[in-house]
């Protein structure tokens, strides 16, 4: 299976205060620890919503201001045109993501439990996800999951999920 790694990274960090994609854990910006999370898994890493060095940036579809799922509708789009059977997502904001996470996704489509932007979409969900966010106001990445049927996978430990400085603070450095 060719695999699209994409990080969807376009929000505002507001609850952080600052981009959270540039902030440092262990010495790396966040960006960077999606990035090496995926790496293995991917024939090619993306970033969406956002520009990166090193990293092709994919624009939300079908416009920005969608949350994750319009980075993920912009990844599974781009992932369709461009020869890929799925796209593996995982947000900036989720360090301690693991192989054995990863793993545990394929089959898609799937997601982690606690963290479902972290998932695993077969590229024949694109037009389906397009269509659901021109349906729903509620533009929510467990309620895609369920529509479509994706398997919700449980791993212990979860990623951590940094959303406010002290998140990042309690993850050490």
């Amino acid at each position: 299976m060719k695999t699209l790694g994409v990080v969807l990274a376009g929000g505002q960090s507001s609850r952080f205060g600052r981009d959270k994609a540039e902030a440092l854990l262990g010495g790396l910006p966040l960006m960077e620890h999606a990035r090496i999370a995926l790496a293995p898994f991917a024939d090619h890493c993306a970033v969406a919503g956002r520009d990166w060095p090193g990293l092709l940036r994919i624009d939300d579809a079908p416009q920005p201001g969608l949350g994750p799922l319009g980075g993920l509708c912009g990844a599974l789009h781009f992932a369709a045109a461009h020869g890929f059977d799925q796209v593996i997502s995982c947000g900036c904001d989720t360090p301690g993501l693991t192989a054995d996470h990863i793993r545990a996704l394929a089959p898609g489509p799937a997601v982690l439990e606690a963290a479902p932007i972290i998932g695993c979409w077969p590229v024949a969900l694109a037009p389906v996800l397009q269509q659901w966010l021109a349906e729903t106001a509620r533009h929510s990445v467990y309620a895609f999951a369920a529509h479509v049927a994706a398997r919700r996978v449980v791993v212990d430990p979860p990623p951590r999920n940094i959303n406010r400085p002290e998140d990042l603070a309690a993850c050490g450095d």
